[in-house]
């Protein structure tokens, strides 16, 4: 049994998005959140893995596209924003709480794929098994 239920399609603290963009967690708009971090440095709990991408459009909804530079030679790679510990702002850093190695392991995005279900079971499935193992400290 998990001591707690994991979501990995949900911000842990939707007001990081509120204060940020000075919008409150129920405004509803065509364009995805994820979206406005374009840019953010995104750092694992071992050190940095990339940047968010801007180019979101076909990203499953509640996931970060994250552009990996040569760390793991270039691969993109799509997160869940469940894994976001903190977003920093002010830096415009995004701080996960997985190494750089469980991303790496993690379940590969196929952008050509027909539907995003297949691609949901699988991550959430991998993220739900490490966060049961090894709950991450807030």
């Amino acid at each position: 049994m998990e001591p707690f239920a994991f979501t990995p399609w949900a911000w842990r603290d939707p007001a990081w998005m509120a204060v940020a963009f000075d919008r409150s967690p129920a405004d509803s708009d065509d364009e995805q959140p994820e979206a406005e971090l374009a840019g953010y440095h995104v750092e694992a709990t071992d050190g940095g893995i990339g940047k968010v991408d801007g180019a979101t459009a076909g990203v499953p909804d509640g996931c970060l596209l994250i552009d990996t530079g040569p760390w793991i030679f270039g691969r993109t790679v799509v997160l869940p924003v469940g894994i976001v510990r903190r977003v920093d702002h002010d830096e415009r850093t995004i701080h996960v709480d997985r190494t750089k190695e469980q991303i790496k392991a993690a379940p590969e995005y196929d952008p050509a794929g027909p539907d995003h279900a297949e691609f949901r079971t699988r991550t959430d499935a991998y993220y739900a098994e490490s966060y049961r193992l090894l709950p991450p400290m807030l």
